[in-house]
């Protein structure tokens, strides 16, 4: 049998040769907002059904909404939206079949980030 010789190298792209694109980090930005919005609803829907339930209950929710974590997690639920939003028109505006060249694409990624930001920023000033 014949000796053969392997090539060392590696057999999928490696964090020191692959540096992620800004289309991909939306993307999976886009998911994970989507999954984080779950938590605020859980926190609301938890926060109406403990006013529902009982005065002491509602307190304790109460005290666990307006507390730093509540306070971080709707912040954080207020950029998710603008961002999930904002992502969701892009990807219609791809679903057109425009904006797909890599340099628009990248902008749009960029505008998206961007947007979210600034909405967030607005929104929080106007509320």
């Amino acid at each position: 049998m014949a000796d053969v010789k392997r090539v060392e190298r590696p057999l999928s792209p490696h964090l020191q040769i692959y540096r992620p694109q800004l289309t991909s980090i939306t993307s999976i930005l886009t998911r994970i907002t989507g999954n984080a919005l779950i938590v605020a609803v859980i926190l609301v829907a938890w926060w109406l059904l403990a006013a529902a339930t009982s005065p002491d209950y509602f307190d304790f929710a109460n005290a666990v909404v307006t507390s730093w974590f509540g306070k971080l997690v709707f912040l954080g639920s207020i950029w998710a939206v603008w961002y999930h939003y904002l992502a969701g028109l892009r990807h219609l505006y791809f679903d057109a079949g425009k904006g797909l060249e890599i340099k628009t694409a990248e902008k749009l990624g960029m505008g998206v980030i961007i947007g979210s930001v600034v909405l967030t920023i607005i929104t929080i000033i106007l509320v």
